[in-house]
This record gives C-alpha cells, sequence and structure tokens, in this order.
C-alpha cells in the first residue's frame, strides 16, 4: 500500500473509543440526571421560587436538553464520529426526564419530608404520638416507633445538624430501601399499564402526543439530513429574546432593586369585592411564555375546553353564591367541596368511557385463539399484562404490611392506577396538559357512599402514608413519560422495546442520586428554611386530616354523593354530544380536569394560545400556523433556558432567583 493511500484510511478507533461510543449515551445521561437532580432541589426547594421538575414536560430537562443538543451540533461540525444516534438522543432525554420526575414530586420530594413529618411535629397539642406512632412499623421509617416525639434523626432534619453532629445515612438506608420496593412496583405497573394501552392510544385513536413533538423535533434535527433546519429560524431565535430578556430583567431586579421587573402571576380574588363574585375560590392569571407557546401546539378543542371549564366552575361559585350557598373549601383541590366531587365523578365515567373504547384491542390481546403482532411493543403483551396485575398485588401487600386491610389497598390502588393515572395520562397524550394534578382521592371517592371514618384507625395511619406519597399529588407520575417516550421512540423510528434497560437504569440512578442530593439538602440547611408545601405541608396533611376521623368523629357530607352524580352525569352528557357532533366543542376532559392545580396554573395562557392560534388558523391558514411555530417553540426555549440559566447562578452566588410562573 502506497504513503498516500495509508494515509486516506480512517484511524481505527482505539478501544477506549469504542467503549466510549457503546456507553456514551448512558453516562451522558447519568450526569444529566445529576444535574437536573441538583437544579431541582435548587430552584425548588432552596430558591423555592421555580418550579422546574414538577410537570409532565419538565423545564428543568427541556432546557438542558436543548443545551446539549446545540453542543452537539457544534461537535458533529468538528468531527462526525462524535455525533450521536437517534437512539442515543432518546436514551438521553428519557433518562433525565425520569430523573427529573423522581427528584421532584414524583417521589423524593413527597417521601423524605413524609418519612419524619409525622415525628417532628407531633406534640402534645395533636397528640399524635398516641394516635399514630404504635400504628406505624418500625422499618417503614428512620426513627424509633415506639419511642417518643422529635427524636433527633426527625429534628436535626428539619432544623440543620449541629456543629460535629453528620448525617444519619445508616438510619436512612433500610426504610428507603422498603419505599423503593413499593415505588418499583408501581413504576412497573405503569410500565405494563404504558405498552397495554400504548397501540390502542396511538395507533387506533390517532392521539398527538404533544409532549412529545418538541423532543421529536430536536432528535429529528440531529440525525436526519432531510430534517427541516429548526435552530436555523429567525423567528425561533425572536421567540427566544423575549422571554429570556424579560425574565433575566426580572433577575437582575431582585440584586438591584432600582431596575422595573415584569409581574407574571396576579392573583385576581381581590379585584372581586362584592356579592356574589367576592366568593369565587381562588383565581389566578399567570403570564407564562413557554406555556403560551407550547398551547399553541395543542389541539385547539381542548386548550379551549380546559380553559372555558376552567372558568365555567367559577360561574359555579358566583350562581351558588347568588341563591345563598354556604361553601366549604374541598381538601384535595384549591376550590370548592362541591366541585371537587363533581370531577371526581368525572374522572369515574371518562375512565369507564376509556375502558370501553379500547376493549376491542383489550380482548384481542386476552384471547389466546389470535395472535397478535407485539414484537414491536415495549413488552409482550401477555408479560405486561400478568406485569400489572402482580407488580399492583405486590404493592397491594406492601401496603397491607403497613396496616392496611387488603381490600381497602386492592381498592386504593385500583383507583390510583385505573382512574387517576390513566386520566391524568390522557390529559397529557391528548391535550398535552403540562402538569398531572387531581382534586380527590380514593378516601374522598369513599366519603361519596360513607363516613370515612368507619374504615378504623389502623387503616386511616396506613393511607396517611399512601395518599401523603401516591393519591393526593400526582404530579411527575413516570405512566406519561413511558408514554411520551415510546412515542418519541415511534417518530424518530427506534423500536420501543430498547426503552426498557435505559428506563430501569434511570429509575434506580434517579432514585440515589436524588436520595443523597435531598437528603444533604436539609440536614445541612435545615428543612424549615426550605420549600414549606414540600415539608410542612403535604409530610403531615394526611395526618392532620385524619386526626378527627380516628376519634371517630364524623366526616360525610352530603354534598358527596349529590356532586359526583351530577358530576358523572354532566360528563355522560358530554361525551354523548362530542360523539354524535362533531362540531361539539365542549371536551369532557376539559370538565373532568376544572378543579385541577394545573387549570389554576395554565388556564390564562391557555385562553391567549387558543385565541393566537384561532387568528392564525381565520386569517392564515394552515400555512400561517406553521410559519408562526417556530416563534412559539422560541418562547418555549427562552422562558425555560432562563428559568435553568438563573436557577443555577443563584445557587452559585446564593441570591434570589426570579419567579417563574409555571406553577
Amino acid at each position: 500500500m502506497t504513503g498516500a493511500a495509508a494515509a486516506r484510511r480512517p484511524a481505527r478507533p482505539t478501544p477506549l473509543f469504542r467503549l466510549w461510543r457503546a456507553t456514551r449515551a448512558y453516562l451522558i445521561g447519568l450526569a444529566g440526571i445529576v444535574v437536573v437532580s441538583y437544579i431541582t432541589a435548587w430552584a425548588e426547594l432552596q430558591a423555592k421560587s421555580m418550579q422546574l421538575s414538577i410537570h409532565q414536560f419538565p423545564p428543568s430537562v427541556l432546557a438542558v436538553f436543548f443545551l446539549l443538543v446545540m453542543g452537539g451540533k457544534a461537535l458533529r461540525r468538528l468531527d462526525g464520529r462524535w455525533g450521536l444516534s437517534a437512539f442515543e438522543w432518546l436514551t438521553i432525554y428519557t433518562m433525565m426526564l425520569l430523573g427529573a420526575m423522581l427528584s421532584s414530586r414524583g417521589m423524593m420530594e413527597r417521601l423524605l419530608p413524609l418519612m419524619v413529618g409525622v415525628n417532628y411535629f407531633a406534640d402534645a397539642t395533636n397528640n399524635w404520638a398516641t394516635l399514630y406512632f404504635r400504628y406505624i412499623p418500625d422499618w417503614l421509617v428512620p426513627w424509633d416507633t415506639s419511642g417518643e416525639a422529635k427524636q433527633w434523626v426527625a429534628t436535626a432534619f428539619y432544623e440543620g445538624l449541629r456543629k460535629g453532629e453528620h448525617i444519619p445515612w445508616g438510619m436512612w438506608i433500610g426504610p428507603l430501601a422498603v419505599w423503593f420496593a413499593l415505588m418499583a412496583c408501581i413504576f412497573t405497573a405503569f410500565i405494563c399499564l404504558s405498552t397495554i394501552l400504548q397501540r390502542q392510544w396511538a395507533d387506533h385513536e390517532k392521539l398527538t402526543y404533544p409532549l412529545a413533538q418538541i423532543p421529536i423535533d430536536m432528535i429529528r434535527e440531529q440525525t436526519l439530513s432531510d430534517s427541516p433546519p429548526l435552530f436555523r429560524s429567525k423567528l425561533l431565535w425572536l421567540g427566544f429574546a423575549i422571554p429570556a430578556i424579560l425574565h433575566s430583567l426580572n433577575g437582575l431586579s431582585r440584586i438591584y432593586p432600582f431596575l422595573p421587573s415584569l409581574q407574571v402571576s396576579i392573583l385576581l380574588n381581590p379585584y372581586f369585592t362584592s356579592k356574589p363574585w367576592r366568593d369565587i375560590s381562588y383565581l389566578r392569571a399567570n403570564i407564562s411564555f413557554a406555556a403560551i407557546g407550547f398551547f399553541y401546539l395543542v389541539p385547539a378543542d381542548l386548550t379551549f375546553a380546559f380553559w372555558f371549564f376552567y372558568l365555567f366552575g367559577k360561574l359555579q361559585d358566583v350562581v351558588g353564591s347568588m341563591f345563598g350557598a354556604v361553601f366549604r373549601p374541598a381538601p384535595h383541590a384549591t376550590t370548592y367541596l362541591y366541585l371537587s366531587y363533581e370531577t371526581a365523578g368525572a374522572f369515574f365515567v371518562l375512565a369507564l368511557y376509556l375502558l370501553y373504547v379500547a376493549w376491542p384491542h383489550i380482548r384481542r390481546i386476552l384471547d389466546r385463539s389470535q395472535r397478535i403482532d407485539d414484537t414491536g411493543e415495549l413488552l409482550p403483551y401477555r408479560v405486561a399484562f400478568v406485569g400489572l396485575f402482580v407488580s399492583l398485588g405486590l404493592a397491594a401487600l406492601w401496603a397491607h404490611l403497613t396496616g392496611m386491610s387488603l381490600w381497602l389497598a386492592a381498592f386504593e390502588l385500583g383507583v390510583y392506577v385505573f382512574v387517576q393515572a390513566i386520566i391524568m395520562a390522557r390529559s397529557t397524550t391528548e391535550g398535552g396538559l403540562l402538569m398531572t394534578e387531581g382534586s380527590f382521592t380514593p378516601l374522598d371517592v369513599i366519603g361519596v357512599a360513607t363516613d370515612k371514618a368507619v374504615v378504623g384507625p389502623r387503616n386511616l395511619t396506613a393511607l396517611a402514608w399512601t395518599q401523603g406519597m401516591l393519591t393526593r399529588d400526582l404530579r411527575g407520575q413516570t405512566l406519561t413519560g413511558y408514554l411520551d417516550t415510546q412515542k418519541i421512540a415511534d417518530g424518530i423510528g427506534v423500536v420501543r422495546r430498547r426503552l426498557l434497560g435505559t428506563y430501569a437504569l434511570a429509575l434506580i440512578a434517579a432514585f440515589v442520586v436524588a436520595a443523597y442530593i435531598q437528603l444533604r439538602l436539609p440536614y445541612e440547611r435545615g428543612a424549615l428554611n426550605l420549600y414549606t408545601y414540600g415539608y410542612r405541608s403535604n409530610s403531615i396533611q394526611f395526618f392532620r386530616e385524619h386526626q378527627p376521623l380516628m376519634a371517630g368523629q364524623s366526616a360525610f357530607s352530603w354534598e358527596a354523593p349529590i356532586f359526583f352524580i351530577v358530576g358523572s352525569l354532566c360528563t355522560l352528557f358530554l361525551g354523548f354530544m362530542r360523539l354524535r357532533f362533531y362540531w361539539w366543542p365542549f371536551h369532557p376532559l376539559g370538565y373532568a380536569m376544572s378543579a385541577s392545580w394545573a387549570m389554576i396554573v395554565f388556564w390564562f395562557p391557555m385562553m391567549i394560545a387558543w385565541a393566537l392560534k384561532a387568528l392564525t388558523l381565520r386569517y392564515g391558514g394552515m400555512r400561517g400556523f406553521v410559519l408562526g411555530r417556530p416563534f412559539f417553540l422560541g418562547l418555549i426555549f427562552g422562558e425555560l433556558i432562563a428559568a435553568v440559566v438563573w436557577a443555577i447562578l443563584a445557587g452559585i452566588w446564593n441570591f434570589p432567583a426570579p419567579t417563574i410562573a409555571v406553577d
């Protein structure tokens, strides 16, 4: 071989480079989990002004992924060997997505305070030590359940370590392993459920999966030569600049108060001073450029239904006040009790409707005489069905070992998985709702038929754990992450089954990383100085709520059965009209979500986005919508990048971060 030919031959990759190529996506994904877990802990728990990972489409993940994609483009120009494949980009995104969910409300922000809150806040006034401690197994918590209140492991968590004290890692390892066993069952159940639902929702019903569309665009531009040049659009960078500049100005005004700032959240109740308007439940308008940009891309009928039914709920408040109604606050939604029960009825009717629509698909799976090609699915269908019910059975056994009756454990998990989780997943896959937050718990459903106190003290104690961990705050639910990442896989030509190992690695790594970061933070800074909701509200909410029930005090309300039935009938009517008349604009999913915290946060950006989209389609048609799309993508990227950058800067230099209206 001539010298010239040898010079042209590419150098053989070294063993180290081959190892890097084989593992780089997972290593980058692990690094991404560390980054988003740190950002989440600082922004949500320490800074307390930005909730960056509580969404099903977490701002922290999109911002970090955006920066990685931009860096990847630069590296690929320098040397093509550094370019990543579509599966590698999906692996990185999936790991960061699950990492953000577990480090925020999906697990760790609720779990750690829940495990010590009842001990720290027990005192002679509430008598929790007498009421609850005897029903709590020793293996469930890092403190001695036969001991007294305010044990050192809890007081150091809430008040911070004193000089010479160290984090009691050993006291936490056992209970954390026990809780991970429960969550592993839930994660497995959701993986199996997503396998069963994916073909029905993605292929048969043709849902659009709005939360998956932006990652698909970003990955396709990186890996396909015929993909449109998303990041070369001037409109995208114009949209990017608007929120980036405004939020940077807000950030600087926190440091230099003489600078002007933009108010991004406005409480509207003080403007309604006369009856009946003053009886409207909590109402605020958020200005979120990212939400406006995102909901511009979501199907207009659902965007309309979401904000319309939210305001319709406020109209019900006004009408009720006119007729002299006495309103009681809902315990598990920022609204009145009657509306939370209306939406509970709507959830159950919608869940039954989705089962009815999916039944032909489910029947084919269960029919052993039919052979269904499931080679492209995440799991074989038979494995998914068996795995779903085995994992739920193990979760019910776990709850039973904590003191809960088996019938109650089965009921609670059934409502959680087959009603709450499925409707929340539907709200993201069909309607693009960024946050999954409900308005009731399974115990509230029991309250429709009887007094909640009848379940007894042992069950009420066990329910305080599972309600605080699973069924009250539904944000960060991994089911939607599994569905969306499978849709991304379809969009970029990756076989869904390749994601299974990624899920397992991400869940284990995220649990370990988030536990380490979020144990250090309260022990070093004191949880009393951190985010109030996580450490002083959600952690003891159900111990506080169940206190009168433990003494046998009645909690039955006539509103529960009446408005549960009203909500069920209204949903039946809305569903019938939507099936019968194609022009019917009122989607029942909007009614079901009308009492959700997600609507409080996003109704105003939804209304603006809907109006802008309607005007664009009216005067510019689909061509105008497509041409304007990069601008609205820029609004999303600009606000979320600004949020993450300011969270990092605030963490480094310890100054107040600007408020970003995404919670």
